[in-house]
């Protein structure tokens, strides 16, 4: 296998997969029930923040147009907006229509806020409430039914956790997915990525992995080529020691040199070290665009290089079999949405979907948050001694009601990128051409995008009959008014274009790809994961906001700079303690 290339999550959003619980404070702009974290875990619809023309769909209006079920899924973006207007004006609290209490509120159902309620029910905390804006729990990590089979729509693999990550390791033993038997770990095989794992399609054919190889390269860049992968593999293998690097970066040992790697961009870095191989800067800069939504030229040095340094590694070609570093990847046909389905499951009528959140008003006593219930159609106001609030911080910002300054700083601080995941069901597989199998990735050399996943990858049938392909675009690079400019477009347009785009990327390899698709369905986040850009990793509003006191704790990945499952877990689990901790010392 080679080095993968996603962590954890947004499928390739990242991997947080965090839950708004309440957009109703998102800025204008807004492509539906976008949300920044976790995992899912990816894709680049066009180079820069430019969307697809119109002109590209000239194909949706033919033959084809009457076979091709095509929609935009998941929530309007109505519903975020909803009351936000009236409040925002007035600043004054609504009349709810109900009113009820609780211990504990958890306000988002994204893989922070389950995990959040997760650890306070085992904590013995039993009455603990969830709320979220979406019509089930699950942020970016959710999944959906296509052509009968079921597909991500958001993050779509864990990678195998180190052993000293306990939280996650927790997690997938209690889901019966690793196990321990004579002291060594166990991973179920069905949950581990089946070989063929990632292909690249490079020099007119497909070849195995995802760095391009030196002998597909031209011969001119061949020599400079080897000999900066075999540098960059020394410089990575030197950064991994020493725990400056790990998952969750909590745990990580922070200093001067990453203060000064998180101070510049990962292209500044690569420029300072000679690195100009465009084999070496293309890969490298797929890898940030897949996990944070933005290429080299906007992400840090410290995340371009936590990237590989916290556990993938760097697989350098020349080293044999011993320069393999690469770790096992834990996927479903619905992503990341298996596990999350899980995290939900126990809390049963306590998962309260469909409504959002409007305030969060915490008092000296108890804390009360006012949700508009979107079914009932009404306002209802919560109370509860605790409130863990498990949203996007820029939403966190615009609902609490007065908000600490570390929230202040840390929203005001953050960038988040726009993505968009497209599910394409084809009724047979696609023909390929010569060299490495279909396989679970597939990428093309060169291309500003980021390739499809199949999605039905695990599958134990002998023949595919049916094929779910799905293909993850991420709009992060550039400034703030060109990711602003991508994020309406992708609100206002349909989805025709975008659709076009998608195949048009396809055509060189996959020809008959029109001809075979049958459905396609595509979900667009205006917010989907927060890019670690230069400085925000070592932001002290973050890390004050991580131990902030009060009744009102804050999780969600937006706490650790970027987006994967495992950092959302993490801060879910850590607000889960503080409050477990308060609740305890109000006993005594």
């Amino acid at each position: 296998m080679s080095v993968p290339t996603r962590s954890g999550g947004a499928a390739r959003l990242g991997g947080d997969a965090g839950g708004h619980g309440g957009i109703a404070a998102n800025p204008p702009g807004l492509a539906q029930a976008g949300r920044p974290e976790g995992g899912v875990t990816r894709r680049h619809v066009l180079a820069a923040a430019g969307l697809a023309p119109l002109a590209a769909c000239d194909w949706l209006h033919g033959d084809d147009a009457r076979a091709l079920d095509g929609a935009w899924v998941g929530l309007s973006h109505e519903r975020g907006h909803r009351l936000r207007g009236a409040a925002a004006s007035t600043g004054a609290a609504p009349v709810p229509a109900l009113q009820r209490r609780c211990a504990v509120i958890v306000v988002g159902a994204g893989v922070a806020g389950l995990a959040a309620a997760r650890a306070l029910t085992q904590a013995g905390i039993d009455d603990v409430h969830v709320f979220d804006v979406e019509d089930g729990a699950g942020g970016n990590s959710r999944g959906l039914s296509i052509n009968g089979l079921r597909c991500p729509l958001g993050a779509h693999y864990l990678p195998v956790p180190d052993e000293d990550n306990a939280e996650a390791i927790e997690l997938l033993e209690a889901f019966g997915v690793r196990s321990t038997r004579g002291g060594r770990a166990v991973y179920d095989e069905r949950h581990l990525v089946h070989s063929p794992q990632e292909r690249l399609h490079v020099g007119g054919q497909w070849v195995e992995g995802l760095l391009p190889p030196v002998e597909a390269l031209p011969l001119a860049e061949r020599a400079s080529t080897t000999a900066q992968y075999a540098r960059f593999s020394r410089e990575v293998d030197a950064l991994r020691a020493g725990g400056r690097f790990r998952i969750p970066t909590a745990s990580s040992r922070w200093d001067a040199e990453l203060e000064g790697f998180d101070a510049i961009t990962f292209a500044t870095w690569l420029d300072r070290r000679g690195y100009d191989a465009p084999a070496l800067r293309w890969y490298l800069d797929y890898c940030c665009r897949d996990d944070y939504g933005a290429g080299a030229a906007t992400v840090s040095a410290w995340a371009g290089l936590h990237y590989f340094a916290s556990r993938h590694g760097f697989r350098d070609p020349g080293a044999g079999e011993g320069g393999e570093t690469g770790e096992g990847v834990l996927t479903w046909p619905e992503g990341n949405a298996w596990l999350v389905e899980r995290m939900a499951a126990p809390l049963g009528a306590r998962l309260h979907a469909g409504c959002v959140a409007l305030r969060i008003d915490e008092g000296r006593h108890a804390v009360d948050v006012d949700l508009w219930n979107v079914a009932a159609s009404r306002v209802e106001r919560w109370t509860a001694a605790h409130v863990v609030t498990a949203v996007p911080l820029f939403v966190a910002r615009r609902i609490v009601v007065e908000p600490p300054p570390a929230l202040v700083a840390a929203a005001a601080a953050l960038q988040y990128a726009p993505w968009l995941v497209v599910n394409v069901a084809l009724d047979a597989p696609l023909d390929d051409v010569p060299g490495a199998p279909p396989s679970w990735d597939n990428v093309v050399y060169g291309s500003s995008g980021l390739g499809y996943v199949d999605a039905g990858h695990q599958s134990m049938r002998p023949v595919a009959e049916r094929v779910v392909l799905t293909a993850y675009r991420a709009f992060g690079d550039g400034d703030a008014a060109q990711r602003a400019t991508a994020r309406s477009r992708l609100l206002a347009e349909p989805w025709q274009p975008h659709a076009a785009a998608l195949f048009a990327e396809w055509e060189a390899v996959h020809p008959d790809l029109q001809r075979k698709a049958r459905q396609v369905r595509l979900m667009r986040y205006g917010h989907a994961m927060s890019i670690p850009v230069p400085g925000v990793r070592s932001s002290p509003a973050l890390a004050a906001l991580a131990a902030v006191p009060g009744r009102v704790q804050f999780a969600h990945g937006d706490l650790a700079g970027y987006s994967i499952f495992e950092e959302a877990l993490h801060h879910g689990r850590r607000a889960a303690r503080a409050v477990s901790a308060a609740r305890a010392v109000a006993a005594v």
